[in-house]
């Protein structure tokens, strides 16, 4: 499996304009000023949305993305028009050009969609996956994953900073941070969290809500398949959850 598979499984997107020294010397700065797991545990929602913008450079720079005038993209586009904010977190959007199944979304309103799964999905199934990885930042999930991971990292950066080398080992810890803050399976406490957060994102904005049902339903049947289903990795159970939110919408 080559680095950009390890690191995220996603093709993508290329800043232009972030230079490869770009991201690796603000993260050097921020995690210089994470020195120890109790910095971590008290980040800030301003240095947690920090890191995360951080971590979304890497993932476009490791990845394709669908220019503007591609079809996912005008598509994408389209259906979250009305989208641009939630919760007072302005939101950006990219497809990232895949046929695998996945979207993520992290704390500084990065929200990245596959095309894999906007071929499988309708508008509004693909607005109920988005309202679903909102629900993980807005509930705190994505935060106790950044805490948690930066303990590690603060930890390790600090035993090797007096070797002269802390630039080095930042850079490498970001796909490590990716990893342990996106790619990491929820628990499905988390699920029903972001879950439930999702039906009632789908009400505020006059979407389907059933469309959740159907999303949850459809990836159950891919994943039976043997469907490169990369979301079910990270989020399990989809038709129990299929059938709790089916109940709850009756």
């Amino acid at each position: 499996m080559n680095r950009r598979n390890i690191l995220l499984g996603v093709p993508g997107l290329i800043l232009s304009s972030a230079a490869p020294g770009a991201f690796a010397f603000k993260l050097d700065g921020m995690l210089g000023a994470a020195k120890d797991a109790a910095k971590a545990a008290t980040l800030s929602d301003e240095e947690v949305r920090a890191y995360a913008a951080q971590m979304a450079v890497l993932s476009d720079a490791e990845n394709r993305v669908a220019p503007p005038k591609d079809k996912y993209a005008k598509r994408l586009a389209a259906l979250t028009a009305d989208m641009g904010e939630e919760g007072g977190l302005k939101l950006n959007y990219k497809v990232y050009l895949t046929e695998e199944v996945n979207a993520f979304a992290m704390a500084d309103g990065t929200i990245r969609v596959y095309s894999g799964l906007m071929e499988a999905m309708s508008d509004d199934e693909v607005r109920y996956v988005i309202g679903h990885e909102i629900g993980h930042v807005q509930s705190g999930h994505s935060r106790k994953r950044m805490q948690t991971a930066l303990a590690t990292s603060a930890a390790q950066q600090a035993a090797a900073s007096s070797g002269g080398k802390v630039g080095t080992i930042a850079q490498s810890e970001l796909g490590n941070l990716m990893g342990q803050v996106v790619r990491a399976q929820h628990s499905q406490g988390n699920e029903k969290e972001a879950d439930d957060y999702a039906l009632q994102f789908m009400k505020r904005h006059k979407f389907d809500q059933m469309a959740a049902v159907a999303a949850l339903e459809k990836l159950d049947k891919m994943f039976g398949g043997g469907a490169k289903t990369d979301w079910l990795s990270t989020h399990p159970a989809p038709k129990e959850r299929a059938e709790r939110l089916r109940k709850q919408l009756a």
